[in-house]
């Protein structure tokens, strides 16, 4: 999993125009495909054969954070790196089936822990560099860095071992995952393990450099990608363009070699109204994540805009508010304690903490919060209530009837006041025994409006039982950081997109208590409570059994123990409808991510008579 950074709008006036001859241009440009076709390329049966050519035009409001793919963790940056990068296995989002990719096929031993991958041969980098299982093992050697400790790495074990790996040839790499492991392929998609190049990253990671690589500030052609498209230019503020990549190994049913797109732009603009009216206007193709307030003003005027908006059920993002219950960790080899702190100190205040750590006090927070009166006014009614982090659109994982905190005020007041919470003053604020008021400050990012909203409701359903909430909205990039690094917050009301496929496997950097994405108290060297600890045990056996009922099982008794410690309050979710125009071809929006882009390099103009 990782974060969602669901872009929102304001009320926009619904006489807007539409001039659909800005959304008519192609921009067409004549290819002429001169590489040598690889020795095995990656053959993809279309949905329609299409022509290269033209630009595809998303709509974004927020700049990346990295385009390194293997310390990317926030949906900002993922977006971008996904169209640029190779992994061993393809997830198709329609078909929901794994597909070859960097990997022609894959054999599993009887044993059940030996993964054998035969490597596509001819497969190069974007500056021709070829791709072998040298660069596997580099990426693998990254993913297990515990300095970097990308997210990956957390999805890359076996009963907490790293898996074996090694490679006999350039184009052969063996797999030992210690232990049967029935969802290794989920991790080896784009949602996982990417594959990077060697040749250019390693003096960077041999220098302790390479988590600043490929950084924004990176001059676009130093930065050499193995996906579909590479990176072409980036303003800060302004775009990030991507380009063909010249020697992408895939190539469609009539020998074209794909992508078919000269560009993908992501267009930032500075909030979700003005990504509004500029799909309005024809300037964008696409608009993901539009606001429900919305969705009857697209629902009208499809015909007279050429798009369709696109509905695709409830999202398997998830909405939530978490507490700062990190406490510092002993460092690791080559990392050093943070300025002025101790082991085992708390980064919010003492007090705060003691009330963040109780789960009384969190289940109080989740019942004082009325959910429906969020969806009848910030979603307009497109929303349902979630308690899961497999939402209902997760076929395969969904379960119904969790256990839950819902709406109930005086239910709410009743725990505070086991805590011996009380307004001693009469000024409509409790205080602890020693009279300091219950009050945290709620950071969430300024951009998204809606999120604004939802975390406004929070602080005044908070005030009805007498918890004082300061909302403070923040840049994106900002939160990213106080929740991953300087661990600078009471409180935040964030989101996680869910991974691809949406498996338990894909949401081991969460719900490990050494994840990197285990939000409320990240990186634990050891569980810091019983119940983290079973999930951890649970985690393992989910991966270790090849019985899908009982593993469906252990995944209850994981969810039900994730539900019963509040660890995440749940907020409602949005049901999904995007836009997008007519004028392309292989369009198949997903609910799962990217849901537009996830087959860039399938889309293509048609031509204008089609």
């Amino acid at each position: 999993m990782m974060f969602s950074r669901a872009c929102v709008v304001g009320l926009i006036c619904a006489t807007v125009t539409l001039p659909a001859c800005r959304r008519a241009a192609t921009g067409e440009v004549a290819y002429n495909d001169d590489i040598p076709r690889p020795e095995e390329p990656l053959m993809r049966q279309s949905p329609a054969a299409g022509r290269h050519g033209g630009r595809f035009v998303l709509g974004t409001t927020v700049n990346p954070k990295t385009f390194n793919a293997l310390m990317a963790n926030e949906q900002s940056s993922l977006d971008i790196v996904k169209r640029l990068n190779t992994a061993l296995v393809k997830y198709d989002n329609v078909t929901q089936q794994f597909l070859p990719e960097l990997a022609t096929s894959w054999d599993v031993a009887a044993d059940g822990v030996t993964w054998t991958f035969h490597l596509r041969k001819g497969a190069a980098f974007s500056d021709g560099h070829p791709i072998t299982s040298e660069d596997v093992l580099f990426s693998f050697q990254i993913a297990y860095d515990r300095i970097l400790h990308p997210a990956v790495q957390d999805m890359l074990q076996g009963g907490g071992e790293d898996f074996k790996v090694s490679a006999p040839d350039a184009y052969t790499v063996v797999i030992n995952t210690i232990k049967p492991n029935s969802m290794l392929l989920d991790v080896l998609c784009h949602d996982g393990l990417f594959i990077v190049p060697k040749h250019v990253l390693e003096p960077a990671y041999r220098s302790g450099n390479f988590a600043s690589a490929y950084n924004v500030g990176t001059p676009v052609n130093q930065i050499v990608t193995g996906g579909p498209f590479r990176l072409l230019e980036y303003v800060a503020g302004e775009k990030t363009v991507l380009g063909r990549n010249p020697y992408y190994y895939g190539f469609d049913q009539n020998n074209q070699r794909l992508p078919y797109l000269n560009e993908v732009v992501f267009l930032i603009v500075p909030d979700q109204d003005a990504a509004d009216l500029k799909f309005r206007s024809g300037e964008l193709d696409g608009l993901d994540n539009i606001k429900p307030e919305n969705y009857r003003w697209y629902e009208e005027n499809q015909a007279k805009g050429n798009f369709t908006l696109h509905d695709l059920g409830p999202e398997l993002s998830t909405r939530f508010v978490w507490f700062n219950q990190n406490k510092v960790q002993p460092p690791l080899k080559g990392e050093t304690l943070p300025a002025g702190r101790k082991v085992g100190e708390t980064f919010v205040d003492p007090l705060k903490y003691a009330w963040f750590n109780n789960v009384v006090f969190r289940r109080a927070v989740s019942m004082a919060i009325d959910r429906d009166a969020i969806i009848r006014s910030i979603y307009f009614g497109e929303g349902e209530n979630n308690w899961s982090d497999a939402t209902r659109n997760n076929k395969a994982w969904h379960i119904p009837d969790l256990v839950h905190y819902a709406y109930n005020p005086t239910e709410s007041k009743r725990l505070l006041a086991s805590l011996g919470f009380k307004d001693g003053n009469g000024d409509g604020v409790l205080e602890d025994a020693r009279g300091n008021p219950i009050s945290f400050t709620l950071k969430t990012n300024a951009d998204n409006t809606m999120r604004v909203g939802a975390a406004n409701f929070v602080k005044d359903d908070l005030a009805k039982v007498g918890v004082r909430v300061v909302l403070t909205p923040v840049d994106f990039n900002t939160l990213v950081t106080n929740f991953r690094s300087d661990f600078q917050y009471d409180a935040i009301l964030l989101g996680l997109q869910s991974g691809v496929p949406p498996s338990p496997a894909n949401g081991q950097n969460v719900f490990r208590s050494a994840g990197e994405t285990h939000l409320w108290f990240a990186r634990q060297q050891k569980p810091a409570t019983p119940e983290e600890a079973r999930i951890d045990q649970l985690m393992d056996e989910i991966l270790v059994t090849q019985d899908r009922a009982e593993q469906k099982r252990e995944w209850r008794e994981l969810q039900t123990i994730m539900s019963e410690q509040c660890w995440f309050i749940h907020l409602p979710i949005i049901k999904i409808k995007v836009p997008i125009s007519n004028r392309f071809g292989n369009v198949q929006p997903s609910i799962m991510s990217h849901r537009i882009l996830w087959n860039a390099e399938m889309l293509f103009v048609k031509r204008r008579d089609s």
